[in-house]
Formats: structure tokens, sequence, C-alpha cells
């Protein structure tokens, strides 16, 4: 009975194409935009994933996520050091800044600082020059898509590339001489702005004179200490808000979530993709059981059980559930793979998978549900009307 089923199913080939296809571009657009929408709020934190060495960051009580930089007094960051279980803590500055480039024009950067004599949170990834580089005159690192881009000189010929900013190069932040000394590759942030490493000391004179600079402290638990509670003890000792890097990353997370359109626009075109995929696949299943009506009949007279013919129904959609599946995600993940290293955020992660695979299962539970109604009123007298 299954095998022919299964022949009923290929048997009309234009309906089983047609299924298969609009249940791959359902699975193909929740896919697609849910691994972009994960890959974009990923970027909201990334800068906290590429600082590894900190388990816990010390900020004003305001901040709302990792860019809304409140500035603290330096010597919040002694009170940090003296709290109990700390086994150091050091200062960073991070700030969006004007960098003059070669050919006069203006471009914004997010200029990190760090602390002088550890350069604590530092690039992950070094592609030219040293990090310890930071500590001659004027130095700077600057990230390599930054560097290929927004921060790129003029190309020698008109119409020619632009020439990728390098080592031995010269910026100007804040009328102060800026070197380039080093390249180096970091996640792509949520602004895309290009990234400049520099010393602590250094950023505060690019930086425009205010009163307070210091916009995080970078902290260690000593062995054996719990982050959670090293945090818990540092807002009370010292009244800041101190988080551990997941906390930080959930906080930012959550700002985006709640205060951006985000959300609701991806969650739009998967909810579109779900429908169209339901409409599709419903009407084509429905019509293709309609046309299919006398074989069904026919097994039933012949003394076929309303529970074969259910799973008969069953099996057909659940084939071109799998097939529709399959062909979806893989051609989401080659979308993925071929806009690799573009701006395009783009994350495929396991759960994402499951969401797809549960769409799917729910679109052709309810093709199936359609069908089978059908088919369970059938009478068996309706084969010698045909």
């Amino acid at each position: 009975m299954y095998r022919i089923a299964l022949k009923m199913l290929v048997g009309d080939r234009g309906k089983y194409l047609g299924l298969v296809m609009g249940l791959t571009f359902a699975a193909l657009l929740i896919t697609q935009q849910s691994s972009i929408f994960t890959g974009l709020m990923t970027r909201t934190y990334s800068f906290i994933n590429d600082l590894s060495q900190p388990d816990i960051w010390v900020m004003d009580p305001k901040v709302q996520f990792i860019d809304d930089v409140k500035p603290l007094q330096d010597t919040q960051l002694l009170r940090v050091r003296g709290v109990t279980g700390v086994e150091w803590a050091v200062p960073l500055y991070k700030g969006l800044l004007k960098a003059r480039l070669e050919d006069g024009n203006f471009q914004i950067v997010n200029v990190l600082g760090l602390d002088d004599s550890t350069l604590v949170g530092g690039p992950p990834v070094m592609l030219r020059g040293k990090l310890a580089d930071l500590r001659t005159q004027d130095s700077i690192i600057v990230n390599d898509v930054g560097a290929a881009t927004r921060l790129a000189k003029k190309p020698a010929q008109p119409g020619g590339r632009p020439i990728p900013l390098d080592v031995g190069d010269v910026l100007e932040i804040n009328d102060r001489r800026a070197v380039v000394v080093g390249i180096c590759r970091v996640s792509r942030t949520f602004q895309s702005q290009p990234v400049i490493y520099t010393t602590y000391n250094r950023a505060t004179t690019f930086a425009p004179r205010e009163r307070k600079l210091l916009s995080f402290v970078l902290v260690k638990a000593a062995d054996g200490v719990d982050p959670g509670k090293l945090a818990q003890r540092i807002s009370d000792n010292t009244g800041l808000a101190a988080y551990t890097a997941r906390q930080f990353k959930d906080l930012t997370f959550d700002f985006y979530m709640k205060n951006t359109g985000i959300p609701i626009n991806f969650g739009i075109a998967v909810m579109l993709g779900f429908l169209i995929g339901t409409a599709i696949a419903g009407q084509t299943f429905y019509n293709f059981t309609l046309e299919n009506l006398r074989y069904f009949g026919t097994l039933k007279a012949m003394g076929t059980t309303n529970g074969v013919l259910l799973r008969m129904i069953v099996l057909q959609a659940l084939l071109v559930g799998i097939q529709g599946f399959g062909l979806g995600i893989g051609g989401a993940a080659l979308f993925g793979y071929l806009m690799r290293g573009t701006q395009l955020a783009f994350r495929l992660v396991p759960e994402i998978l499951l969401l797809a695979g549960g769409a799917i299962l729910l679109i052709v539970v309810f093709s199936a549900l359609i069908s089978i109604r059908k088919v369970m009123k059938l009478e068996p007298a309706i084969v010698f009307k045909m």
C-alpha cells in the first residue's frame, strides 16, 4: 500500500514538484531570515566576545548596552581593585571619535584604549605587527575590514581600487598623529565602524577633554572565586553595575530586542514564509487528493481500512516535507557560505534548524489533515460514479 501511495505522489509530476518547491521556499525563507537575525543580534555584543580575558565588566549603573558608554571617575578603578576576590582590574576606554584621513575626509571610528601596562582587551587575532607595538609612540592598530574599506586611501589612478591602510600609514585623531603599527581581525560590530586599538592614556588624549573618561573596568576573578558572586560583591561595595560577560551580553541583547524594530521586521519575514508555505502546500496537496479520490475509493472498495489510508497520506506529506526541508536549509546554508566575509550578518545555529523543521512539520500536518478529512468521508461507491 505504501508503494502505491508513493507512486500516486510522484505520478503527478507537476503537483509533486509544486509541493516540494513550495515547502523548499518556506524552509529557505524561514532559515535564511532567522540566520540573518541571529547574526545581526550576535554583532550587538561581538566586542564582548572578543575580550575573553576579563570575567566581569564594571560600569555606570545607567549603562543599557555595550555602546551606551557613561564614563566613570578614574578613582573608581582603585575602589574596584580593593574588593576582596579581585585578581586584577584594568581600565578600558571605548568611544566613537573622528579620524582625519590622508585625503582630508573624516571617518567615525571606534577607539578602544587598553591598559598601558598589560594591554588586556587587545584584538583576538593579529594579521600584521604585534600587540606590544602599541607601546611605541603615537601607535594604533586597525582592524582589517576598516583598513580595506572606510579607512582605505584613494586609488592611485581614477577609477582604480582604493588602497588599504597598512602598517606605517598615518591618521589624525582629534588633531593628534596616529601611526598604524598593526592590522588585526576582530568580529564585525553592529555599527560596522572601523575599530582602532591604542593604549588607555593615548586614547584619553585622542578623546575630547571631559572630566570623566573611564568607560569600563575589566575584572578578573581570583582562583576559586565565583564571578557571579564577585560581581554582586563589587556592586554592593562600589555602587557600580558589575556584570559577568554572559550577563552583559544578555543586557545588550535585551536592549536591542526591546528598543529596536529588528525582531518585528524579521518576525514578519519568517511568518510570511510560513504562511506562503502553508497556502501553497495546503492547496496543492488538497487538489492532489481530490484528483486521486477515485484511487482511494477503489482501495476502500477492496477492503482497505481508514487507518491504512491515513498512513498513506501521512507518508506522502512527510516525504515532500523532508525533501522540501532538506532543499530549503541546503539553499540557506549555501547562501550563507557565498556571503561569508561580507557585511551581511549570517549565523546558522542548530536552534534555527529546529525552528525551520518544526514549521515545515506544521505545514505538512495541516496539509495532510485537510486531505485526510476528505478521504475519511469518502464512500467506496463513488468509484462507480466516476
